[in-house]
Order: structure tokens, then C-alpha cells, then sequence
């Protein structure tokens, strides 16, 4: 019995940060490890240009990307690694697609209505600045799923709506023409950690209370002294479960030493010395993949070429749906 096949797509925004790792890097690579699916990870660099417009920008983000999840552990020989752009079947299918979505799903969608309430918030025109990038993104999310025939799709909770809509296109189109497209399913994990950021709010690039995952040492040292502590006296005890540096720590520590920094707090512990603890256990955990990251932006002629053999084994699996697809339409 063949394998499913999972598909996960990374948007191209540049270096990641421990939020991105914990809450979908880590989970998504040992969902991998598993051997249980035929894994496909693609770099969405076409979504990307909804907001990046700088070429050379671009071209790094999608290095850094790649580098980061490959550096982070992301096999290339047992999975598929691929961008976006060069799986150029993916637009024809989005078009095809596109005229059996009906708009009011667009209009449901949940970035497009985000963009319209801070419109109307500031008093603008409700669609001020949103390209068709954003009001289509689920439909191009949708092709980049059915391009493979995507069996299941690892997604965080608010992101269950675009697999929904999928499935509804998906659906559509197959009561016009018959069972061509599947319906993927979406695989929600229940625990996956959120990180708040440095200073307690939801962790982003945008609020800058982010740490990006391959800062130096130096760099660590000076954003993890930012984190939002309290007055209490050093020697006083302090609840484990109420401090971002704990939560940082729990997730790169051992069990072992988790326990020991708990029973450290419990005990009365300053605030400078919880910092140093996550500084040491932080740079040590990533010391390692750090340097591998450093090694390919090095070399982005070495990511490219994964990225090509990643295309080049997607490609004939594309070129088949849509020749299908064309033929069933009535266009070849």
C-alpha cells in the first residue's frame, strides 16, 4: 500500500524565528522523520509577492528559508523539497480552478476580511491596498495542495480555513467534471506550542519582539536581556509557569534540565541568572545548526540545486494532473 502524501508549504519571509521553529518547523520535520507520509515541502515564494516587491529581497528570503529548514534538520533525500515558481503548472491549475471558486468565498477568507476591517478601522476605502494576490491567495494555496493530489496538510488552527476552501473548490469542480481532484484533509496538531514574543505579545517579525533563529551569541545575549521580567527581590520564589524565559527554555532543554531550572525557581532565582541559563542552553542547541545555515547562505548555488531536484521530481507528477485536467475541460 503506497504511502499518503503530506504537503507543506513555507512562505518565503526570510529567516525564521523560535516561534516559526517550535510552532511549525520542528513539528512539520518530525512529522517527516516519521516515515508515514510521502512528504512534500514547497517554498511559496509566488505567495510572497503579495507584500515583497524587491527582487533581491526575494532571492534571499527564499534562500534563508530553505537554509534554515534544511539546517534545522529537513532531509533532502528522504523528502521533497521544491519552490514554488518552478512548478509552473501550478498557475494553469490555479486559473482552472479559479473559475469554479465562487467570490463570496473569497470574501470569507480570513486575511482578505482583516485587511478590510484595518481599512475601515483607519477610515479608508475598505479595499485600500489589497491586491488580487490577497483576495486569491486560497485559491493559489488550493493549486499548490491539488497540484500533487495532496492526501493531508499539516496547517496551525487558523490556517484550517484555507483547507476547507480547497476541499469546497476541490468539490465543485468534481461535480462538474467528475472525481478528478481530492479532497485533502488537514492535519491540526492539538499541542503545538505558541511562543509569545520578548515582551509578551504573539511573537512576529512586525512587533520586532522576535529572535531570529540563527543569531550569533552576541545577538542572543542582547535580545534574550529584553524579555519582560518583574520587580521581584532575586531571592524571592517565582512560578515557572508565568515566565517567558522558562517557556523558551522548556523548549530547547532537556527534561532533566527543565525539572532543575523549575526546582531553581520554586527556590528563588534572580532574573539575570534565568537569562543566562536560556543564553547557555539556547546557543548550545543551536550552535550546531547555526553553522550549517551560515555554510549554505554561503553557498546559495548549493540550495538551489536541492531546490531543483526537488522541481525536477514534482514537475512530471504536475505536467500529468494538468494534461488531465486540460483534456477533461475540453481545451486539448
Amino acid at each position: 500500500m503506497s504511502k499518503k502524501i503530506c504537503l507543506t508549504g513555507i512562505k518565503a519571509t526570510g529567516m525564521p524565528h523560535l516561534g516559526n521553529y517550535i510552532g511549525a518547523i520542528k513539528p512539520a520535520i518530525d512529522m517527516a522523520n516519521t516515515g508515514e507520509f510521502n512528504s512534500y515541502y514547497f517554498i511559496a515564494d509566488y505567495h510572497s509577492l503579495i507584500g515583497v516587491h524587491d527582487p533581491k529581497l526575494m532571492r534571499t528570503y527564499i534562500h534563508e528559508v530553505a537554509a534554515a529548514w534544511l539546517a534545522m534538520g529537513l532531509d533532502p533525500n528522504k523528502v521533497t523539497l521544491y519552490k514554488q515558481s518552478d512548478i509552473p503548472e501550478i498557475l494553469e491549475l490555479h486559473w482552472m480552478i479559479s473559475c469554479f471558486t465562487i467570490k463570496g468565498l473569497m470574501n470569507r477568507s480570513h486575511a482578505y476580511k482583516a485587511s478590510v476591517q484595518a481599512n475601515i478601522e483607519s477610515e479608508r476605502d475598505e479595499d485600500h491596498g489589497i491586491n488580487m494576490g490577497l483576495f486569491t491567495y486560497p485559491i493559489l494555496m488550493a493549486a499548490d495542495i491539488m497540484i500533487l493530489n495532496a492526501d493531508v496538510v499539516p496547517v496551525g488552527a487558523d490556517q484550517l480555513q484555507h483547507i476547507e476552501i480547497a476541499r469546497d473548490i476541490a468539490t465543485t469542480f468534481n461535480n462538474t467534471y467528475g472525481n478528478n481532484l481530492k479532497l485533502p484533509k488537514a492535519i491540526v496538531a492539538q499541542d503545538n506550542k505558541l511562543l509569545a514574543g520578548l515582551d509578551g505579545r504573539k511573537m512576529s517579525k512586525s512587533y520586532n519582539n522576535h529572535i531570529p533563529l540563527f543569531s550569533t551569541e552576541k545577538e542572543l545575549k542582547k535580545l534574550i536581556n529584553r524579555i519582560t521580567t518583574d520587580s521581584s527581590d532575586p531571592s524571592s520564589p517565582k512560578n515557572p509557569d508565568e515566565s517567558l524565559i522558562f517557556d523558551y527554555y522548556s523548549q530547547f532543554a532537556t527534561n532533566e534540565q527543565v525539572a532543575s531550572l523549575r526546582a531553581w525557581y520554586l527556590r528563588g532565582i534572580g532574573w539575570g541568572e534565568a537569562k543566562m541559563e536560556l543564553l547557555v542552553t539556547l546557543n548550545k542547541t543551536l550552535e550546531g545548526p547555526r553553522e550549517l545555515y551560515n555554510e549554505l547562505m554561503a553557498n546559495p548555488k548549493k540550495i538551489d540545486l536541492i531546490l531543483q531536484e526537488g522541481a525536477a521530481k514534482v514537475r512530471p507528477q504536475a505536467q500529468e494532473l494538468v494534461s488531465k485536467l486540460k483534456h477533461t475541460i475540453g481545451v486539448s
